[in-house]
């Protein structure tokens, strides 16, 4: 399937776990189905029917409270079965609320605790390029958990070594678990930083899917240092009364809501 109707598969998918599991994270899992979308139609190069294939490329999900759009990725594109997403965050399942890679296939790494995803992700790219790998590594992180200093040491860290088989994405959706960026704690001006820490930086929309199909393209032409993709996104995207609002961060979809959620992203397909 295409990058559009994977990430609107993605979407449904997640509302109808997180509405089962009476999980949070929906909001997060929304903004993220578009980058989710192109990265599982073609833009990771992985094998579903060998998920620990030595050439393929590594995912991360540092933003690891939005791994029901990441295991909704993973089944929907063969690595196990879709019928598997309806355990999600329910007792005995390995579908855990923050996504686990023990018992789910295409899972690289487990994480939850934000802020260590980057740091992991810059040592499996650089175990990689010193093993003269052609595979590359992609790590998708928040906005908000940029405010963790472990974010910027793998940064630093990185662009030292020059290891440019490491692609960064950001879920820039401007809102963190209980406010806006702007007021919890100010990242502006973003683009900067990263530039000033020495990585090449590409802004993009991230809900286009040829805008990040690009900058993806950009990651396969390798440059000396590691590429950051900064996407603008809208939290809780696609369902219109989750846009934009903190309230659906930690709210699960049930009744009418979760009626709407399904109405809404069923006419998206």
């Amino acid at each position: 399937m295409n990058s559009r109707e994977l990430a609107a598969k993605i979407r449904l998918d997640a509302v109808i776990m997180t509405n089962r599991g009476n999980s949070s994270h929906i909001a997060s899992v929304l903004s993220i189905a578009d980058i989710l979308g192109v990265l599982y139609s073609g833009g990771l190069r992985v094998d579903p029917k060998d998920p620990t294939w030595t050439d393929r490329d590594r995912f991360i999900l540092s933003k690891g409270h939005a791994g029901a759009g990441v295991y909704a990725a993973l089944a929907e594109s063969g690595f196990f079965s879709t019928e598997k997403l309806l355990t999600h965050y329910q007792d005995g399942s390995s579908l855990s609320g923050h996504v686990s890679h023990k018992g789910n296939p295409g899972v690289e790494f487990s994480t939850g605790s934000l802020g260590h995803g980057l740091s992991v992700a810059t040592g499996m790219a650089l175990a990689l390029k010193r093993r003269l790998s052609h595979s590359r590594v992609f790590c998708l992180l928040s906005d908000g958990e940029c405010d963790e200093g472990s974010v910027w040491e793998a940064a630093m860290f990185a662009s030292h070594h020059e290891i440019n088989n490491l692609v960064a994405i950001i879920d820039y959706n401007k809102i963190q678990s209980l406010d806006s960026i702007s007021s919890t704690l100010k990242l502006e001006p973003f683009r900067d930083k990263w530039e000033a820490f020495g990585w090449i930086v590409i802004e993009v929309d991230g809900h286009n899917h040829d805008d990040l199909r690009l900058a993806i393209d950009v990651a396969a032409n390798k440059t000396h240092f590691p590429l950051l993709i900064l996407a603008h996104t809208t939290k809780g995207k696609g369902v219109s009364f989750m846009e934009d609002t903190v309230l659906w961060h930690y709210r699960s979809p049930q009744n009418e809501e979760f009626t709407d959620a399904i109405s809404e992203l069923s006419g998206e397909q």
